[in-house]
């Protein structure tokens, strides 16, 4: 066993390539994933709620939308795909994960419009139409928190973040902290015990 976690920065883990399949929207899936990152075997149920009961961004929808945590890259494939006009940053601290969705990009013929990068090498000019992300919770609380405070601020004005959150892993905590932050909240589904939680300004 290693200590790798799907946020540690150059997993150990060896990676082992495997192929993950699901469909959202009608449209199947096959994208490769490998052991070190996030929910390597499968599309993360949470993940998997927060593509079915979003609103996934309409055709016609242009700018910039951001994966947070974009592990081997579900949501940024999707958000692609439904906003051909768009731009998708992908962003992860994971090296193995970037290089994931990058790949995946390509494979979805998406690559020409999805940024695939490190935290702290997205231009701090940018700001983003819309926020999706399955959020790192096992981070800690306050890690959580920094992390959310960092990127909500970056949502344009009239901007949407869509989060997904556990409901034992503190879902319902967090969206008390983000109204106390200032931010609106709408809890828009709960289901299989993760909340889907609409924030804006």
């Amino acid at each position: 066993m290693t200590g790798d976690h799907y946020f540690t920065a150059e997993p150990a883990t060896a990676a082992a390539p495997r192929e993950v399949e699901f469909s959202v929207a009608g449209r199947d899936y096959t994208l490769t994933s490998a052991g070190g990152v996030f929910s390597a075997d499968r599309l993360d149920p949470g993940t998997a709620v927060l593509l079915r009961k979003a609103d996934l961004p309409a055709p016609g929808t242009t700018g910039d939308l951001l994966d947070l945590g974009c592990g081997f890259g579900p949501i940024t494939c999707v958000l692609a795909d439904t906003a051909p006009a768009a731009t998708v940053w992908a962003v992860d601290v994971n090296e193995r994960a970037r290089a994931l969705t990058a790949a995946n990009a390509a494979r979805t013929g998406a690559a020409d419009r999805v940024r695939v990068t490190a935290p702290d090498d997205v231009p701090d000019s940018v700001t983003f139409a819309q926020l999706w992300s399955n959020p790192p919770i096992r981070i800690g609380k306050d890690e959580l928190h920094r992390l959310l405070l960092r990127w909500l601020p970056r949502l344009a004005p009239d901007g949407v973040a869509w989060l997904v959150v556990a409901r034992h892993l503190g879902g319902d905590s967090l969206h008390r902290w983000l109204v106390e932050q200032g931010w609106q909240v709408e809890r828009r589904a709960s289901q299989k015990g993760y909340r889907v939680l609409r924030v804006t300004r």
